[in-house]
């Protein structure tokens, strides 16, 4: 079995999608107890931290979230899982993802719970989106 080029970290985030902001922030602020943590208005998507992982709460009613919109009403509140990864050569996991048939949709470069950092956007093989983000390049200072 071939070893990948990375190690596991734990889980950086989940990005849930919600149809009533106010009341969704009221859940995880009010019932949970999530601080606050990074807006995103233009987006409709408002971050909550849970411990050291952030909750992603992603507003479909908003004209940014478009693109998190389900094709079928219903369909997924669940946009993605990122796992944070160590510290990884990004073409030794463009190899081990492509030696597995593992596509990479996307490569962005953008922040999570541990900071600014570069993540590649794959599927499961049933179709679950999950994140697979390494370490932070710049650091927020709550979490690294």
């Amino acid at each position: 079995m071939n070893r990948p080029p990375f190690s596991l970290v734990g889980i950086d985030h989940v990005v849930f999608l919600v149809d009533d902001m106010p009341r969704a922030m009221a859940f995880y602020q009010g019932v949970l107890g999530c601080q606050p943590g990074y807006s995103y208005p233009a987006l409709g998507m408002e971050q909550v931290w849970c411990g050291s992982a952030l909750i992603v709460l992603w507003d479909i009613t908003q004209p940014g979230a478009a693109d998190a919109v389900p094709p079928v009403a219903g369909g997924r509140n669940v946009d993605h899982v990122c796992i944070a990864l160590s510290p990884f050569a990004a073409e030794d996991l463009r190899k081990h993802l492509a030696l597995h048939g593992v596509a990479i949709e996307r490569e962005a470069f953008h922040g999570g719970a541990r900071g600014m950092g570069y993540s590649f956007y794959i599927r499961d093989p049933f179709g679950n989106k999950l994140e697979l983000k390494g370490p932070a390049v710049y650091p927020d200072g709550r979490a690294n």
